[in-house]
């Protein structure tokens, strides 16, 4: 009987006591058996948790203008209150995801939403201006679980969900945010600002005790050590960078400190990139985001944060000033939230739709639809700003192209990287959004106070200031569309291989096998000749080993004959073969291999698998 060696364990498998399932589907004693069963509920929690976040981050902004008077300090001061939680979500968001891979995704989402949770009872019970920072900083450690919640649905979920689960999980930052503005604005017409912490307290523990009872905990793991002083370093560097982005329009962009930000921020990225280049396990694996598919990705991610932002921006704006400036739409705050809402609703919208067409297309062609339809919004924005019916086609438009946009950038991440380094890699892409959103949020808010004009006592945006940041998102929008053109493209239509490397040709051993035998005159009283072992590697594209792909043999007739697991080197063994044609094929890639024959006499085979580009798009999700 045939027996398989489980790489991992080192023991011996039989496989008669274990039915095997189909090809495409890993066993159930596999670390990836229970996927099936915790799919269902793993999506909407983990898409929840991202709404979670994406409330967090936005909530405040009804409040915004207020912020002077409620803290009791300058309205330069009162920026921090977002500012403190911008800066710590952009440093959290790549250490949250590397120690996600180290140490347990599911442990790290809980410890982002639970750093949440303390900084909205903080922020709550407080009116202090130093107190309110420190709890800001904390609820910024959330964004850590968009990342994270990307990396545990590559580890649970089965290929056909993965892509409208990444999605979902993607869109959730902008879901939340448009479903928070309306409620957050509400809350703050109604009741004491501080409601606005303890409800996203409130919702932060729901989401924790959802993912305790819903989320598995996955099983894949990165090597190494987590990089302490490489986290030390892009903390600096990003704080360098961040800070002045986010406060140059208060400090002036000429000053001092703006300029010496910018100049330290170039030096300790600089100096963090050598060092990371040289350590065994890095923070950040510089090596992959300097590949092609990464690389663009993240840069049309720091566009597609810019567009994102600017919408948010100007249109509540908009549509609070009063009718007595010739332009302003004169509504409530609670009016101007749920104009802006479909921003949201339409991201979560379009996550079925990305599914259908990245399926079809790739998500190189999704991304650039979405590109195209947000330069579209924009462009109808610069003539449709006169009644509030328009900004909510503005906002249905826009979104639709932002959730197609951000369900494609994931999805284009995953696929250009290890399993081990799903989080962290998603995490760096995040950070780029991150970025873009500061970028927009500091070119928009200079181009809205030098485009003003004084209205009673207070000084208003113009109108023609609206258009200059809708026109900037466009041109964003643009340079995002060019770098996406140049992304590797998907392998055309067509069926996928498993490429079989052997030692000797098929059909040698194929040819041995009619001579030694060609009439089948083998009885029961010939000898038999020993067991046969058949050994090898699967690889991916770039050479690198798979772990954890499980390798089925087939006999001629098509049942399973024996099945194993690789190590964490690639390697497969099954060892107490009988002579005969076998078809190998791993869980999770297109069922296609070679054939290989095992001829009488023979005491080993190898056979190394290479994937094809298209056939690692699909590698299981271990």
């Amino acid at each position: 009987m045939p027996q398989t060696t489980d790489q991992r364990a080192g023991e011996p498998a039989p496989t008669a006591a274990h039915p095997l399932p189909a090809p495409t589907e890993p066993p159930h004693d596999s670390p990836q058996g229970d996927r099936r069963s915790a799919g269902g509920a793993v999506v909407p929690v983990l898409a929840f948790a991202g709404i979670v976040v994406a409330v967090m981050q936005t909530m405040l902004v009804p409040v915004i203008k207020d912020l002077p008077v409620l803290l009791a300090t300058a309205p330069s001061n009162a920026t921090w209150v977002m500012t403190a939680t911008l800066l710590t979500g952009a440093v959290a968001t790549p250490i949250m995801g590397r120690l996600g891979d180290l140490y347990g995704k599911r442990r790290m989402l809980l410890a982002s939403l639970a750093f949440m949770v303390v900084g909205s009872l903080i922020c709550g019970f407080t009116v202090d201006m130093a107190t309110m920072l420190i709890g800001r900083a904390l609820q910024g450690f959330a964004m850590g679980a968009i990342p994270l919640g990307i990396g545990i649905m590559r580890d649970q979920l089965p290929r056909e969900r993965l892509g409208s689960a990444m999605a979902l999980m993607s869109s959730s930052i902008g879901v939340g945010g448009g479903l928070a503005l309306p409620a957050a604005s509400l809350v703050a017409q109604q009741a004491d600002w501080h409601t606005l912490f303890f409800g996203a307290a409130g919702l932060g523990v729901l989401a924790m005790l959802l993912s305790v009872v819903c989320v598995p905990e996955s099983s894949v793991r990165a090597t190494g050590r987590f990089d302490v002083l490489g986290a030390i370093g892009l903390t600096g560097g990003l704080v360098c960078l961040l800070l002045p982005i986010t406060k140059g329009s208060d400090w002036g962009w000429s000053s001092p400190t703006t300029l010496g930000l910018f100049g330290g921020a170039v030096a300790l990225l600089l100096l963090w990139g050598v060092y990371e280049l040289r350590v065994t396990a890095p923070l950040v694996d510089l090596r992959t985001t300097a590949r092609r598919e990464v690389l663009l990705t993240n840069l049309t991610s720091i566009m597609v944060g810019v567009a994102f932002y600017a919408i948010s921006l100007v249109l509540p704006q908009l549509l609070q000033l009063p009718k007595s400036t010739g332009y302003g739409l004169g509504q409530t705050m609670v009016v101007a939230g749920l104009c802006v809402a479909p921003l949201g609703l339409t991201m979560m919208l379009t996550a079925p739709v990305y599914a259908r067409i990245s399926a079809r297309r790739g998500p190189k062609a999704t991304l650039m639809l979405g590109m195209l339809v947000i330069a579209i919004g924009y462009g109808a924005g610069l003539g449709l700003m006169s009644a509030p019916w328009q900004t909510v086609i503005i906002s249905v438009v826009v979104g639709a192209g932002i959730g197609l946009a951000y369900s494609s950038l994931p999805a284009l991440i995953v696929g250009a990287v290890d399993p081990s380094e799903t989080s962290a890699a998603n995490g760096l892409n995040t950070l780029m959004r991150s970025i873009g959103t500061s970028v927009s949020s500091a070119v928009i808010g200079m181009v809205l106070a030098h485009l003003s004009a004084p209205a009673g006592a207070v000084t208003v945006p113009t109108m023609a200031g609206f258009r200059v940041s809708f026109a900037i998102a466009t041109g964003a929008v643009a340079i995002g569309l060019v770098l996406a053109a140049f992304l590797p493209s998907r392998p055309k239509p067509g069926t996928p291989r498993l490429l079989a490397r052997s030692e000797a040709e098929t059909g040698a051993f194929e040819r041995v096998t009619r001579d030694a035998d060609p009439a089948g005159t083998t009885d029961a009283t010939t000898p038999m000749p020993p067991p046969a072992a058949l050994r090898g590697t699967v690889r991916d594209p770039h050479g690198r080993p798979l772990p954890d792909a499980v390798v089925t043999l087939q006999g001629p007739d098509g049942s399973p004959a024996a099945h194993t697991v690789t190590g964490p080197d690639g390697s497969f063994a099954v060892t107490g073969l009988a002579p005969g044609a076998y078809t190998l094929t791993a869980a999770g890639y297109p069922p296609h291999a070679d054939r290989v024959t095992l001829a009488p006499g023979d005491r080993e085979r190898r056979l190394d698998f290479d994937l094809t580009q298209e056939a690692a798009a699909t590698r299981p999700r271990t």
